[in-house]
């Protein structure tokens, strides 16, 4: 427990990054609930203002972090990672250079500790990588499987999230959703608003306070299989908001399979006996322009086993 509290100067390492991301890994151990909680209730200042978990800091702000407990193990190597998962890691490594790492991430990891979760794929990296300093560039849901983009230094990152934003940095997905997709609609483009619970859940809804969201349906394959029909998705994000291929798959009737948030309990449950057990979404391609961190870049992470069964089987 830091019983007092804490003023930090933001140095030229830190410009630019968001004041959420900032207190997560400074605060190793709190759960990110507790984070969220201290910024709402302005327990955390900066330049003795309020702020919101999206503020991004600049070189020379005086931080106030409130006294608040830490787990005991911040370090990440003190964290027991099952040597399975870091072997399976090292294999899943997709490109590394001295710049980036990209990972093709499995079901079920979470990106990061947090809420309940000892560690997650950085932490896992920073075990691998002791001597490194891995930042994460975007985020995966913890349920969808595929390419994770990782940064090696805060100048990579800084242009990794630059080309993300100019949409020259582009994502690929694909999705196994309930039905039969209407094969003329090629674009959803739907506002999403994003709540967080008291809990620290997140919540997104379609609507027209949100953020705009821009998801492209590049291809369409129609299945069926014992009566039950689906289809795979080949899917192309023009955004990238919070649960946006899930929540915008939703309101055009069609869930992702296996989605406890926002799926279809019916779908899931034929699913279920079609032996799909996972969220049926993969990140399947990253394709990243020549810049000053990397040479042009085009990678694939391979179809998950889920996927080809149930595909091959339709």
């Amino acid at each position: 427990m830091n019983s007092r509290v804490r003023f930090v100067e933001v140095t030229a390492s830190s410009d630019g990054q968001r004041i959420d991301n900032f207190l997560l890994k400074t605060l190793k151990g709190v759960p990110k609930s507790r984070i969220y909680r201290i910024i709402r209730k302005g327990e955390v200042r900066v330049n003795k203002k309020r702020i919101k978990p999206e503020y991004k800091l600049q070189s020379g702000d005086l931080l106030r972090i409130p006294p608040i407990r830490q787990a005991a193990a911040s370090n990440p190597a003190e964290v027991n990672i099952p040597a399975e998962l870091i072997d399976r890691l090292e294999h899943n490594v997709l490109f590394e250079n001295d710049s980036v790492l990209v990972l093709d991430k499995p079901t079920g990891l979470a990106v990061h500790s947090g809420s309940g979760v000892r560690y997650g794929a950085i932490d896992a990296l920073r075990v691998m990588r002791p001597s490194v300093e891995i930042e994460l560039v975007h985020r995966l849901d913890r349920d969808t499987s595929g390419c994770l983009l990782f940064a090696k230094n805060r100048r990579a990152l800084l242009a990794m999230q630059s080309l993300f934003q100019s949409h020259r940095l582009r994502k690929s997905y694909q999705a196994i959703v309930k039905g039969h997709w209407d094969r003329s609609v090629t674009r959803v483009q739907a506002p999403l608003l994003k709540q967080t619970m008291s809990n620290g859940e997140r919540r997104v809804y379609v609507d027209p306070r949100g953020q705009p969201a821009d998801t492209e349906i590049v291809k369409v394959l129609h299945c069926s299989r014992h009566e039950v029909e689906f289809s795979l998705l080949d899917i192309r994000l023009w955004t990238g908001r919070t649960h946006q291929i899930r929540v915008h798959c939703q309101s055009q009737g069609h869930e992702i399979g296996g989605d406890s948030k926002y799926g279809d309990r019916d779908f899931d449950r034929n699913m279920k006996k079609l032996g799909s057990t996972r969220l049926l979404l993969h990140a399947a391609r990253l394709e990243i322009p020549k810049n000053d961190h990397t040479d042009e870049l085009d990678l694939t992470a391979l179809q998950p086993d889920e996927f080809s069964r149930l595909l091959s089987s339709s």
